[in-house]
């Protein structure tokens, strides 16, 4: 007996020793998978804080009607603003501030310290204040180019700056001339070929038109597909083909959509290329399997008593499905649709397919407007040469994943607010 128990004693030692281990190795492998995740958060947020702020110099400038070339007895309006020599006025007023750089070189230098879209800025700044035209001088904050940017916010002060230019720079910085400010400009800019002018709000506004128009086509047609499978769909091979098809088309990768879309919506219906609407569609395609599936699994999660009661009562089968199964179902049908739809805005591949890589400087007004999406914008702002456009590419990386949590946390909440335990 004594025997047999020291065996049944050693059985539970090595037992609990397995356990052990197992506990161990299962602690160190997501130990590891958060140090890495914390690692490549800390690289995308330590790279993306430079394009969070963005470097500013002060010049004064006239705005006697004279020196800007207006006449002096009519009205201002944007027609005669856009034939200012703005870029003249800017390149004067540095001129003033270091008249001992007389040679052409030295100009050149001096002139590129300064936005080559700062003069579009000034403006549009001066047509939303036009009481400012023949007043006295007034003091402007610029953008400097993303040379001088990195150049601000780098304490190695490693750049393309040359000498002089640092010279120039460090007289503005001792003058107060020279300041670094929030980048509100990320965020109610388009794109543009110049680093320090580029925003994100072409593709955000590309990303809701083209998840807009996804949400009105998969949402309506996966709860119906769902409905109709799990509520009304006879039991035989066509039902069993259909569903076998449904789950297939959820494992089939995103670029195959895309050369659908380029196939079928471009080429043969003759839609836009780079439209939301275009894009919609496609993602509309690739998202609707997964709506349907979760849908199916949010109806089925519905008790058969809440079903078999509503018939007791004299209900018809479409009062049952509409007025119990239906909204019953509708958190998880939910969940599901916001997963979709996070799945859809982190999409880039088959957006390729249709031509929305395109360089988009407008802001989309509708779905039928080129546009872009964050997901492309990231890949053209990554294969970008300037060194500026890595901090954008980490700070719209940062912007996505954003939008992707708050997605995420909000199917959380929906399902543990709405949820009910039968």
């Amino acid at each position: 007996m004594n025997k047999q128990s020291e065996i049944v004693r050693q059985s539970l030692k090595r037992r609990y020793r397995k356990e052990r281990r197992f506990r161990v190795l299962g602690l160190t492998a997501v130990s590891v998978g958060f140090l890495f995740l914390g690692f490549l958060l800390g690289d995308i947020v330590n790279k993306a804080l430079p394009a969070f702020s963005s470097t500013e110099i002060r010049l004064s400038l006239p705005m006697d009607r004279g020196r800007l070339g207006l006449p002096d007895d009519s009205g201002i309006d944007a027609q005669m603003l856009s034939q200012v020599d703005w870029q003249g006025l800017i390149r004067k007023s540095l001129r003033q501030q270091f008249p001992e750089l007389r040679k052409r070189k030295q100009k050149k230098q001096l002139y590129k310290l300064v936005s080559s879209g700062a003069e579009f800025e000034l403006r549009d700044r001066v047509a939303a204040h036009p009481e400012w035209i023949g007043g006295p001088a007034r003091e402007f904050w610029l953008k400097a180019d993303d040379d001088v940017d990195t150049w601000y916010k780098l304490e190695t002060r490693v750049s393309r700056i040359s000498p002089l230019q640092s010279e120039i720079l460090e007289t503005l910085e001792r003058d107060g001339r020279l300041r670094s400010v929030f980048n509100i400009g990320l965020f109610t800019h388009g794109d543009s070929r110049e680093p320090e002018m580029a925003g994100i709000r072409g593709a955000l506004a590309g990303s809701f038109w083209t998840l807009l128009v996804t949400l009105l086509l998969t949402l309506p047609i996966g709860i119906a597909a769902a409905l109709y499978l799990e509520e009304f769909a006879p039991r035989n091979r066509f039902t069993d083909f259909i569903e076998v098809n449904i789950n297939n088309l959820a494992a089939v990768p995103s670029i195959v959509f895309g050369l659908l879309g380029l196939a079928v919506f471009i080429n043969f219906f003759g839609l836009p290329r780079s439209a939301p609407l275009v894009g919609g569609l496609v993602l509309a395609l690739m998202t609707l399997p997964t709506i349907i599936i979760s849908a199916r699994a949010a109806i089925k999660s519905v008790p058969p008593s809440i079903k078999e009661a509503a018939y007791g009562l004299g209900a018809s089968r479409m009062q049952v499905v509409f007025h119990h199964v239906l909204p019953l179902s509708m958190p998880g049908i939910l969940t599901g649709a916001i997963i979709g739809m996070a799945q859809a805005l982190g999409e880039t591949a088959p957006l390729l397919m249709i031509g929305m890589v395109a360089f988009i400087v407008d802001i989309p007004q509708g779905i039928f407007d080129s546009a872009t999406v964050l997901p492309v914008q990231i890949y053209l702002w990554s294969d970008s040469p300037e060194r500026a456009f890595t901090a954008l590419t980490s700070a719209t990386i940062l912007v996505l994943l954003g939008f992707l949590a708050i997605m995420n946390a909000l199917a959380i909440f929906l399902r543990k607010h709405f949820e009910r335990r039968w």
